[in-house]
């Protein structure tokens, strides 16, 4: 959102089995039903299953990249692996913080309730270790905004 127009950066948005007007992110709601129809019919470059939703990039991806786009993806740490292997010059971003700050966080949205909750932080314990040669890391403990600007800084 800060970043120069002739930036050639592009954001991707995320196909999500979410209702768009759940908070967070602007990404593309879509049913289980038609997920699961796009999946079959291979409009995914990567997918997964996270808290209890479906997750997808979009094939476009790859067009945004052909055109020499600087492409910032949103995905998961469990998938890094397979994101690795279908884009070889990825920098992943690691955007960490505590365990007491994300929890903190969770509640204030309030989209998910306290197994909810404890589920996202356990998750979270078990991927607090990367390991990528590119891999860069933004610490997401004090403000949004301060993390914000480290990754734009990054992308610029």
């Amino acid at each position: 959102r800060h970043i120069d127009a002739s930036t050639q950066v592009i954001f991707n948005h995320r196909y999500i089995t979410r209702p768009a007007n759940a908070g967070g992110e602007n990404h593309i709601e879509l049913s289980e039903q038609e997920f699961e129809n796009r999946l079959k019919h291979r409009c995914f470059a990567m997918h997964w299953h996270s808290h209890g939703l479906h997750y997808g990039i979009g094939m476009e991806v790859h067009a945004w990249m052909r055109s020499d786009m600087n492409v910032v993806v949103n995905g998961s740490r469990a998938y890094l692996d397979q994101a690795t292997s279908l884009f070889t010059d990825i920098i992943p971003v690691h955007v960490v913080v505590s365990c007491d700050v994300l929890a903190s966080r969770l509640r204030a949205r309030g989209r998910e309730n306290a197994a909810e909750i404890a589920e996202r932080i356990e998750r979270a314990r078990s991927l607090e270790t990367l390991i990528h040669p590119n891999l860069v890391t933004i610490n997401n403990n004090d403000s949004l905004d301060i993390a914000g600007r480290a990754l734009i800084a990054l992308i610029r």
